[in-house]
């Protein structure tokens, strides 16, 4: 399995590193991609802690990934919001109903993309900048069909937890919140 989480200057470190080491812990593979604009491989989070990406979004066979899972931060968010790169992934992967997944501040770029259905979590506040019909909850983390989102840093692991149970069943979602310890 293949899942695309996407890194631009000013993500959420903890949510980063959430996703991607949760779900490596399942076997998954997590493919770290920057913006296609940036030659530089080193990305620079929110409160100044660099994570070094592994290509180009570009570089990316967007045909071979099961899904894509965005970390928040306010200003990682607006870079996701304003990639038409990002925007054009989500909406293809959603009309062949994979994977999309967001936490804190970036269920605003699934907002963007016009992929929220029925109900969805965010970061307090950030469902004001979402125009949608789907009801926001305030849950730490939502399952709505194919879409996973969740509130903010403290639930970075809940949320890889609920992508890891959508992609690889109950067994492997219990393996691993037994094994992290996760009450």
């Amino acid at each position: 399995m293949n899942i695309l989480v996407p890194i631009m200057q000013g993500f959420e470190e903890i949510e980063l590193v959430s996703i991607i080491d949760t779900l490596r812990r399942a076997d998954i593979n997590t493919i770290i991609a920057r913006d296609s604009s940036n030659d530089d491989e080193m990305v620079s989070g929110a409160h100044n802690i660099s994570i070094k990406s592994m290509c180009k979004i570009s570089q990316v066979d967007i045909g071979g990934l099961d899904g894509i899972a965005l970390a928040g931060g306010f200003e990682g968010m607006l870079n996701l919001k304003n990639s038409k790169e990002i925007i054009e992934i989500i909406q293809k992967l959603d009309k062949q109903n994979k994977l999309v997944a967001a936490i804190c501040a970036s269920p605003i770029v699934l907002g963007t993309a016009g992929v929220l259905k029925n109900e969805f979590t965010c970061y307090p506040s950030c469902e004001n900048e979402i125009k949608t019909a789907a009801k926001y909850t305030k849950q730490s983390t939502c399952i709505d069909e194919n879409i996973i989102t969740a509130n903010g840093p403290a639930s970075g692991i809940l949320f890889a937890l609920e992508i890891i149970k959508k992609l690889k069943g109950k067994e492997k979602y219990d393996e691993i919140k037994n094994a992290m310890l996760v009450i």
